[in-house]
């Protein structure tokens, strides 16, 4: 019974943790591999739904069923998250309208687009700045290192034309 139970929750945990994958792919628009995952993902769905469906008469499966699906949510949310797949777009304002902050950026190889803005206490410096996403936190803290009290907005691009950092992007 507890060999049921464990191997129901492992095969939901890794069908939805698949299912996961196979979303994010899809987005970023890697096909081919979303397919293959797709392939795995509904023979270990049908696995398991095989399982519970031949067992109804013990509520237990159907619990362990549900708690595989949490589960595989859980996991497959910290697999996106330590894959990052893709990039993100920065804009960042401060208060210094010095450019010292894009030449720094610019050394450490980030594409930084700049112009001088009027906010409510005077200029304002705003940068546009693409990286990988997998870098976000490190980009963030090393914007807050430089300047504390910059305004940062992050958002996923989802096309690029143009730029030089584009021909790398691939």
């Amino acid at each position: 019974m507890l060999s049921m139970i464990l191997t129901i929750i492992v095969i939901n945990l890794a069908y939805v943790s698949l299912f996961t994958l196979r979303v994010l792919f899809t987005f970023k628009g890697l096909r081919v591999i979303a397919s293959f995952v797709s392939m795995a993902e509904v023979f270990i769905y049908l696995m398991g739904l095989t399982l519970v469906l031949d067992n109804l008469d013990k509520p237990i499966n159907i619990a362990a069923y549900c708690f595989g699906w949490g589960l595989g949510v859980y996991v497959g949310s910290r697999i996106e998250k330590k894959l990052a797949l893709g990039y993100t777009v920065f804009e960042v304002v401060v208060n210094d309208t010095d450019m010292d902050i894009c030449r720094q950026l610019r050394e450490k190889n980030y594409g930084v687009t700049s112009w001088f803005a009027d906010g409510k206490d005077g200029k304002r410096l705003v940068m546009k700045v693409l990286a990988k996403r997998k870098d976000e936190q490190k980009f963030r803290n090393m914007i807050l290192g430089i300047a504390p009290k910059a305004f940062i907005i992050s958002y996923e691009p989802t096309t690029f034309n143009g730029g030089f950092l584009v021909k790398n992007l691939r």
